[in-house]
């Protein structure tokens, strides 16, 4: 894996948010909007509620975290889909470049523009809404973490998704988070799930994360084995999408597909 070669992709990418303000102002817009809407249900919740209980990190926290994934799995899609827009795909597969370092590259482009969108989220919520950064501990590093390596996970297999299927498949990726949220328990905890949507939720590594998060602010403490139930998960999560979408470069490549990926869809 030459480092030059993604090093070039995350280049690309860096130039095409600089010169378009439409790429960049997402980056921080809808970040902003998000943390300000939550951030005064949550004030308008303590005002009703019962004395005692603060929505402001239950809710809002929780919030946080779940724009975070969502901006990392867009984060790659999107960085896969400029290609795909401006149909340069094939010339980039033309070139030396790996399979494994395109992925490489779309990965660390998206670190850099995560890391912006939490960096906005985290000032305006502490600065507006008095989120209290140290409340989750130390845990809060291994919880974005989880979040984080589940994201690029989705972000790859929705560029495998829309490599295999052509670029009108990419309207089966922006709903993916939406899909996942109700068993991943953001904003209520797993039990109050049916069976069957609780035996989706526990192959989720999101959802050790919120019910961990609740744990620590209900006073119950750090539950250290679900975070390693969600590590395990995560990493095998990440192996097997970069496994699929090897699976379906080779297939687009084997049967000519590729050739023919600026057509509206692919069959």
């Amino acid at each position: 894996m030459a480092f030059k070669r993604i090093a070039a992709i995350v280049l690309r990418y860096f130039y095409l948010v600089r010169g378009s303000f439409a790429r960049f102002l997402p980056l921080f817009a809808w970040v902003a909007v998000d943390i300000i809407l939550w951030g005064f249900i949550s004030r308008y919740l303590n005002t009703v509620a019962a004395p005692g209980f603060n929505f402001v990190p239950a809710l809002l926290g929780a919030v946080l975290l779940w724009d975070f994934f969502i901006r990392v799995m867009q984060g790659v899609t999107t960085a896969f889909f400029e290609d795909v827009w401006s149909r340069n795909f094939l010339n980039v597969f033309a070139t030396p470049l790996s399979i494994w370092e395109y992925l490489a590259g779309l990965v660390v482009s998206t670190t850099t523009t995560s890391a912006i969108g939490l960096a906005v989220m985290l000032a305006m919520a502490s600065a507006i809404f008095g989120l209290p950064l140290l409340i989750y501990g130390w845990l809060a590093v291994p919880f974005l973490l989880v979040l984080f390596l589940f994201g690029i996970a989705l972000g790859i297999v929705g560029a495998a998704i829309v490599l295999r299927l052509g670029p009108a498949a990419e309207w089966f990726v922006w709903p993916i988070p939406a899909l996942v949220s109700p068993f991943a328990g953001v904003f209520y905890p797993i039990s109050t799930l049916p069976g069957w949507m609780q035996s989706i939720a526990r192959l989720l590594p999101p959802s050790y994360v919120f019910e961990s998060l609740r744990s620590i602010l209900s006073g119950g403490g750090a539950p250290v084995s679900m975070l390693f139930c969600a590590g395990g998960l995560v990493l095998f999560d990440v192996a097997l999408s970069c496994w699929i979408f090897a699976r379906v470069y080779r297939h687009a490549v084997r049967t000519g597909l590729i050739a023919r990926y600026s057509a509206e869809s692919i069959t």
